[in-house]
């Protein structure tokens, strides 16, 4: 990969990252500006519901950012857009599609079936 692209998928990487970060602040802001003495019990389960989801989301975020470093990381150390499994590189058009991917396309239908497989 030239070193062209490994700027684009950086700063395309940091771009997501900090976006992900701003609404998992904006979220957390959210619930500890919230009014915890709601009226009565449907509005409280209502909100609760709601709570719940946001805090669903933001794990998910969490989630996404540790993957973001990671792929960060494997640019720093020059194995980014390389599969882990065969080495392969995985190319531009999944890694602008999927930036944190870590297999190729077949290595990553090969995990899926055999994830399929073992959980029959």
């Amino acid at each position: 990969m030239s070193p062209r692209h490994l700027a684009y998928f950086r700063n395309k990487l940091k771009d997501w990252r900090d976006q992900l970060v701003e609404e998992s602040r904006q979220t957390m802001d959210n619930l500890r500006e919230e009014v915890r003495d709601v009226g009565d019990e449907a509005e409280r389960a209502t909100r609760e519901t709601e709570n719940s989801l946001e805090l669903r989301t933001r794990d998910r975020y969490r989630k996404l950012i540790s993957k973001i470093d990671k792929a960060l990381r494997r640019i720093e150390e020059g194995r980014y857009g390389f599969c882990e499994e065969t080495d392969e590189e995985i190319g531009v058009e999944r890694l602008d599609a999927r930036p944190i991917a870590t297999l190729t396309l077949d290595a990553q239908e090969r995990r899926e079936h055999l994830q399929k497989q073992m959980g029959d």
